[in-house]
């Protein structure tokens, strides 16, 4: 069998919530699946980051990220390369399909964010999604989604039948290992860094950033915490971040061992984000063996069990709260954030992928 993958968010250095998901279940898949030929489908040239005797990388131009391009790629572009090299199956890892091919399709749908927050995204690529999406859900043979809220809400949304629906979780990078109190405290004298809380993440609106910082300078008083953000900068203009800044620290992106050693090292995370299809700053801080103090809203308690602190990502005094929690209960969450993990593995993910791709050859 010849299995077609669109590709378009594995891109070298630049990696986001779907790309780390492609990368994590497809390169595992590949290795699973030896005795099947996988053609990775880019939009733009990039270093390719899976690379194996069973897989060919291919680029298929123009790069689609904008729904004209969009249209233009998946109806015309696709079913073009489908025909050339003869895909049995095509696996998409960020929901979109062709609407223009008879080829079996896997399409992984993570959340309907933009039905329930529709002014978080541009305009012009929330009607595209609002058109297809639903189109996207009912044209694939399969869909997988990475959690029991995620299902209901696409069975809800666009009456889909449940039965036609996966639920297989994400895993955590095995980069996030817990800290000693001495590595910790090695870590902040050599930062020069006092004790601090953590976000990792976009500046998207519904990681509900503004709220966040607000609920830590209610908390922060004192001025004896930092509050560290890490990831990338590219939403922080929709951002009202006045009177929001002092002790907050924006580092950028960070990878590898450094963004591992500021999770271990952190008196906590904070991810209040108000709606998410998984939550994998979640697991990965559960992963680190730091308290999380975490939205109790949408897929986020499926990921965080009974080991995390659930606040109302709407209530600045209850994310107060659950940062003072945070810093009088450390041992507690640590040790039950670690077991709650161990439930979550990228690799049973792949397992479970590739299982729903065999019943097709």
């Amino acid at each position: 069998m010849t299995i077609g993958i669109n590709a378009r968010h594995l891109i070298h250095e630049r990696l986001e919530g779907i790309g780390w998901y492609s990368y994590e279940v497809l390169q595992r898949l590949v290795n699973l699946m030896p005795n099947q030929e996988f053609i990775f489908f880019y939009d733009r040239k990039t270093p390719f980051l899976i690379k194996q005797n069973n897989v060919k990388n291919i680029v298929l131009s123009p790069p689609a990220r904008h729904p004209i391009l969009f249209k233009l790629w998946f109806n015309y572009i696709l079913p073009k390369a489908f025909n050339k090299y003869k895909i049995d199956l095509f696996f998409s890892p960020d929901g979109f399909v062709s609407l223009k091919t008879k080829t079996i399709q896997i399409g992984v749908i993570h959340d309907l964010n933009f039905e329930h927050y529709p002014e978080d995204l541009p305009v012009h690529i929330l009607k595209f999604y609002k058109k297809h999406m639903p189109l996207f859900a009912n044209k694939g043979q399969e869909i997988i989604t990475v959690s029991n809220f995620s299902k209901n809400d696409i069975v809800a949304k666009y009456n889909v039948n449940a039965k036609k629906i996966q639920v297989i979780y994400n895993g955590g990078n095995n980069i996030f290992k817990p800290f000693s109190k001495d590595k910790v405290n090695k870590f902040l004298k050599e930062k020069n860094q006092k004790p601090y809380f953590l976000y990792i993440g976009s500046l998207h609106k519904r990681k509900n950033i503004e709220r966040m910082l607000q609920s830590f300078q209610l908390f922060n008083k004192d001025s004896i915490w930092d509050f560290i953000i890490i990831g990338k900068d590219m939403w922080k203009g929709q951002l009202n971040l006045d009177g929001l800044l002092k002790n907050v620290k924006f580092l950028g992106r960070k990878s590898g061992s450094e963004l591992a050693a500021w999770m271990a090292s952190s008196t906590a995370l904070v991810y209040v984000s108000y709606f998410e299809g998984f939550g994998l700053p979640v697991l990965e801080g559960m992963m680190a063996g730091v308290p999380v103090v975490s939205g109790n809203l949408t897929s986020l308690p499926e990921v965080g069990g009974n080991a995390v602190i659930y606040v109302d990502p709407f209530n600045k005094e209850s994310i107060k709260n659950g940062m003072l929690e945070a810093t009088s209960s450390y041992s507690k969450y640590r040790k039950m954030g670690l077991e709650q993990a161990t439930r979550f593995s990228w690799d049973q993910s792949a397992k479970e992928v590739r299982k729903i791709l065999l019943k097709y050859t």
